[in-house]
């Protein structure tokens, strides 16, 4: 083997678990990967994108050099130019000026409205924070938001209602420590396969019970004491007769609930309804299951809930992940080890992104862009004017890009997101994207979103900058730079400072002072005095200590394992009453199969670096998981050509007949642009968070003819790494 010329110590680049690598670097070429055996986090293991997936980084395709359009774009005439003949290569001065003319002159003429941004989940918690610094401080707008507002967006709006909180409540590591353990709408031997590995030690090794409740018979089902096959989108009445049962048995905590908690009687009256038999009959899951898996959480000493996106990405997302926090109020398994509200979060730092104000209601640290107070404390921080900070409430991302047109949205700056793949309902995102005036995409490659840009800006991968991530469990870690950017790539904190001091010179404001970093360090600086929960966090901490979990009050303070030891943020847990609300979509006669999407183990959301990586071999195409029995009603065989209906558009793939779809429901994942899931999927929103609802469209499928499957690759032995 090799000889390394350095080892550098870094942090993965793909699901929200943080796991800690090392790079192996040869002549400035990461050549192989290994974990550290002493990290707490994933103690010596990785998943195969962490160890094999890296290597997008140094794909022909990735673009190196700025870009602008060849031809100008008219709204409404815009279209996607993959091809680099449709560009031409241009210095970082040119680019960038061109980038500063053409946003400072829509906004002068158009003002803050018409200005929005997508921050990035994949990006460090500098980048985020300077990206939303700019467009509120510079373009006096809130329309800043990424990618949380399509997966976890529910789950943070009910945390924040019935707890004053956001994030996971304890580490992932804790689930050891549970003696019961339920996971809902999440799939992490595929999602989050660090974590997998210790949900199955916490049964196999340590005797913890899991209950798994979800729509699909996935891999965990194998782990668990109680399956509850329930169908999708009735999360609330079998979440809510579990508390009916517990508070009809006295099960419930009498001490907790006293002590701790708010609106416990008007929750347990609307609890009433939600019996066991009516449950069943909505949800399917026998009411038997119910019953014993209610006795089982309440009666343990440490119970847990863990949940992915199954939970929030529902039209009544925040409702259902209610459900959830009205069991553990109930219950009083929060506060203390092994037990907790854990949202296992997808992205590598969409928990950072959002401590980092990458969303439209708040500035950094949660602190709400409509009360005065904390305006006026940003508006100090930043050098503002007073009064000059918006007021006003931004636009989601899904609200983007429905008010793109002449009174609404007319610019928008995409770093690192691919609307064009995430998006419900892609057709009318492709509609809304070709009436944007002016795009500018900054990224590694030209992906579908990126595409019908004006002008390109190519960032550095996470291998070639510094900063930091926040994982799901709200731990803050180092990214150290290892190899050098590739051409002329730059980290996007650089890009985004020199940006700034450009449009800050062309609006006449002197701000400067607060746009010369020479490092990212300097940056955190910033984000401590500003963020009280990051207020102990340095460099130096996290070069010495490692990683440390926010809130981290004071540079002696150790960080925070487990939450709400003594008290919730909002003082009181607030119980909420609940009621079924059926999903947007129904199945009928023409579309009587339910479509639920999501990641698989090889790939990550819209494919930009795991499609540019050999892992993309081992997952090269789209597949629509399907049971035998729906499969042989429809006289559908293994690999055959298939086409998925739904009331808005049809794709083309391959069936996969199996038993890990429950009858009635289809899986596809979201990573294929040759079969975009997401052109199936609708745009309906939960009415408070505002996320769409992406695991219960209504489709159809019949036989295609193999030819439409032309260029894909033939059907392979699907092997696990």
């Amino acid at each position: 083997m090799l000889t390394p010329d350095r080892i550098v110590s870094t942090v993965c680049p793909f699901c929200g678990v943080g796991c800690n690598m090392q790079l192996h670097i040869k002549d400035n070429f990461i050549y192989h990967v290994s974990a550290p055996f002493d990290s707490p986090v994933n103690h010596g293991n990785l998943c195969v994108k962490g160890r094999f997936g890296t290597d997008f980084l140094y794909h022909p395709k990735r673009i190196t050099r700025p870009l602008l359009r060849r031809k100008p774009q008219k709204p409404g005439e815009r279209t996607q130019a993959f091809d680099l003949e449709e560009w031409r290569e241009v210095s970082w001065d040119e680019a960038l000026d061109f980038v500063a003319d053409r946003l400072v002159e829509i906004y002068r003429n158009y003002g803050p409205d018409a200005m929005a941004v997508y921050c990035c989940a994949k990006a460090t918690n500098e980048d985020n924070y300077l990206l939303q610094k700019l467009y509120r401080a510079l373009f006096r707008t809130n329309n800043v938001d990424h990618c949380t507002r399509l997966c976890h967006a529910a789950s943070v709006v009910a945390l924040q209602m019935a707890i004053g909180s956001s994030a996971m409540s304890n580490t992932a590591a804790e689930v050891i420590e549970n003696d019961v353990f339920i996971l809902t709408g999440s799939n992490p031997t595929e999602n989050h396969p660090i974590i997998a590995l210790q949900m199955k030690a916490a049964v196999r090794k340590y005797g913890a019970k899991l209950i798994v409740v979800d729509p699909r018979r996935i891999e965990m089902v194998d782990y668990a004491t109680l399956y509850l096959p329930l169908k999708p989108g009735t999360d609330v009445p079998v979440f809510s007769a579990m508390a009916h049962v517990i508070l009809k048995e006295g099960l419930y905590n009498r001490e907790f609930i006293e002590q701790r908690t708010e609106n416990f009687e008007a929750f347990a009256a609307s609890m009433e309804k939600f019996t066991p038999e009516v449950a069943e009959e909505i949800s399917g899951v026998p009411r038997h299951l119910i019953i014993e898996a209610a006795r089982m959480y309440a009666t343990a000493r440490n119970a847990a809930i863990y949940w992915a996106l199954g939970i929030p990405e529902s039209t009544h997302g925040t409702a259902n992940a209610l459900s959830l926090i009205n069991l553990a109020l109930l219950t009083g398994h929060i506060g203390r080890r092994g037990t907790g509200l854990n949202p296992l979060r997808g992205q590598n730092n969409v928990q950072g992104a959002s401590d980092m104000g990458a969303m439209p209601w708040h500035y950094p640290g949660y602190q709400r862009v409509d009360h005065e107070e904390n305006a006026q404390r940003w508006e100090r921080l930043w050098n503002v004017e007073p009064g000059g900070l918006n007021r006003r409430r931004g636009l989601t991302t899904t609200e983007i890009l429905s008010a793109v047109g002449p009174h609404g949205v007319r610019a928008l700056y995409i770093m690192g997101e691919n609307p064009m793949m995430s998006e419900p309902d892609l057709n009318h995102t492709r509609q809304k994207m070709s009436e944007l005036e002016f795009l500018v995409a900054q990224d590694l490659f030209i992906n579908e979103s990126g595409a019908f840009a004006d002008v390109f800006l190519p960032a550095v991968s996470w291998a070639e900058k510094d900063g930091t991530f926040t994982n799901t469990d709200r731990r803050v870690q180092r990214v150290r730079r290892a190899i050098p950017p590739r051409g002329q790539s730059r980290a996007d904190w650089e890009i985004l400072c020199d940006l700034a001091k450009r449009i800050e010179r062309k609006l006449g404001r002197r701000q400067s002072a607060y746009w010369d970093y020479s490092h990212p360090a300097e940056i955190m600086e910033e984000i401590r005095r500003g963020v009280p929960e990051y207020g102990g966090i340095t460099y130096e901490r996290l070069d010495r200590e490692g990683g440390l979990q926010t809130p981290v009050w004071d540079e002696k303070h150790p960080g925070t394992p487990y939450l709400f030891a003594e008290t919730f943020p909002r003082g009181r847990g607030k119980f909420h009453p609940l009621d079924y609300v059926p999903n947007a979509e129904m199945p009928d006669e023409e579309y009587p199969l339910v479509l639920s999407t999501g990641r698989v183990l090889e790939h990550w959301h819209g494919g930009t670096m795991t499609r540019h990586s050999w892992v993309d071999d081992l997952y090269p195409e789209p597949l629509v998981e399907i049971h035998p029995h729906d499969a042989s009603t429809l006289g559908i065989e293994d690999g055959d050509a298939v086409r998925v209906t739904s009331r808005r558009a049809s794709i083309v793939l391959r069936a996969r007949v199996t038993e890990k779809t429950n009858r009635g429901v289809v899986f596809i994942p979201f990573h294929f642009h040759e079969a975009a899931a997401n052109l199936l999927t609708h745009d309906q929103l939960d009415p408070l968070a505002k996320i769409p609802e992406y695991k219960a469209a209504v489709v159809r499928i019949t036989k295609a003819r193999p030819e439409e499957l032309a260029g894909r690759p033939a059907p392979q032995p699907r092997g696990r790494i």
